[in-house]
């Protein structure tokens, strides 16, 4: 019979129940939050349903030493997470994203760059506040890249300069990226009036298929030598493109656009999610870092649409003007940025489509939180 009792004893030892915490039953409706969001408001549901998930099965109560935790070597979490920790995952999405993205918007209007870089203003205002508040300049570095909404970025600069940090990170950039609609807008509203709001852009010129294969060559080029520590992302991303426009490696471009991307993408939010361990995420700094990606994002989408609306001055062609409405698209965020741009313009005017110009200071902002990163990566790496 003792042994009996005994035997019990030690099951309710390795049990759930007996290792709960009341961190892990916040960490696991947080997860469940993001599940919610996921499928019932649609907010990218192709991360934060695997994020929220992953939240949920990293902060199920474990009895210590079972070699089964995401933070234990050898197990399968673990082993999972090093495409997180070690970097591996971020470039294989930029591949991905350079598959299936289309830069005639960006190639037929190159002046537009210029929003993508002014974006890119929330990356460095959130460097300077996180320093203000008592991070490391390596840590500031990590959180600042929040401002450019790209999640894959933000894990990357993270892994080199604040790996203690990535889970808050990460789960900041990716929950801000889910966010764009609702954040983008009133910012837009507010900083624009209603006859610049009326500003009909005209359809960007047809691109020649031979500017497509020179595109990614040359933006490799120019960026790669401005910042060589951007290389891992910026090679991937100008890579898949080229696969893409290139028209000889359809098969390659096919598969880097859909089942590698999708892949990747659920084993990153998936050990993403995991990572957050109650003991490990919930803290003072996690929440001043959601905070501080907040503003960075705020920034950012504020710069773009400044920089259009100063940019405009210098505009004496009013055919020429260009609408603020896409000053948003300058975060990386594509294309959610830029269907906000839409959004916003056809409330305004209803046969006004800004969809394609936006779509130019959008994949901007992809090469320019990339480059941000390299610049930050070669300062404080």
């Amino acid at each position: 019979m003792t042994h009996i009792v005994d035997s019990l004893q030690q099951f309710w030892q390795f049990t759930g129940f007996a290792n709960c915490t009341w961190q892990n039953l916040v960490m696991i409706l947080i997860g469940i939050f993001f599940i919610t969001m996921g499928i019932v408001k649609e907010w990218e549901p192709l991360l934060l349903v695997p994020i929220g998930f992953g939240m949920i099965i990293g902060n199920i109560p474990m009895f210590p030493g079972l070699n089964i935790g995401i933070y234990e070597d050898g197990s399968v979490l673990n082993i999972l997470y090093q495409g997180v920790k070690q970097g591996w995952y971020p470039p294989l999405i930029f591949l991905g994203i350079g598959a299936m993205t289309d830069f005639s918007a960006l190639i037929s209007q190159p002046r537009l760059i210029l929003i993508g870089a002014a974006a890119q203003m929330g990356i460095f205002g959130a460097y300077l506040l996180a320093i203000a508040c008592g991070f490391a300049p390596n840590e500031a570095g990590a959180i600042g890249i929040i401002g450019g909404a790209d999640g894959p970025t933000a894990i990357f600069l993270s892994s080199k300069l604040a790996p203690d940090l990535m889970g808050a990170i990460a789960v900041s950039a990716y929950s801000y990226m889910a966010l764009v609609p609702v954040i983008q807008k009133p910012i837009m509203l507010a900083l624009t009036t209603k006859k610049e709001r009326l500003i009909e852009m005209p359809k960007p010129r047809e691109v020649s298929h031979r500017e497509k294969i020179i595109f990614p060559i040359v933006g490799f080029l120019t960026t790669a030598f401005i910042v060589p520590s951007g290389l891992p992302l910026l090679g991937m991303l100008f890579f898949g493109n080229l696969l893409k426009e290139s028209g000889v490696t359809r098969r390659l471009a096919n598969t880097a656009s859909s089942s590698l991307i999708d892949i990747v993408t659920t084993l990153i939010g998936l050990t993403v999610g995991a990572s957050t361990q109650a003991d490990k995420f919930l803290s003072e700094k996690s929440i001043l870092i959601f905070g501080l990606g907040l503003i960075s994002f705020i920034i950012a989408t504020a710069s773009g649409v400044i920089f259009v609306k100063i940019l405009n001055l210098f505009i004496k062609d009013p055919s020429k003007k260009i609408n603020p409405l896409i000053g948003n698209a300058g975060v990386s965020a594509v294309p959610d940025s830029a269907r906000v741009s839409e959004v916003v313009g056809r409330e305004a005017n209803p046969s006004n489509h800004l969809l394609m110009n936006a779509m130019a200071p959008n994949v901007a902002g992809v090469i320019g939180s990339a480059v941000a990163a390299g610049i930050l990566l070669g300062f404080l790496g």
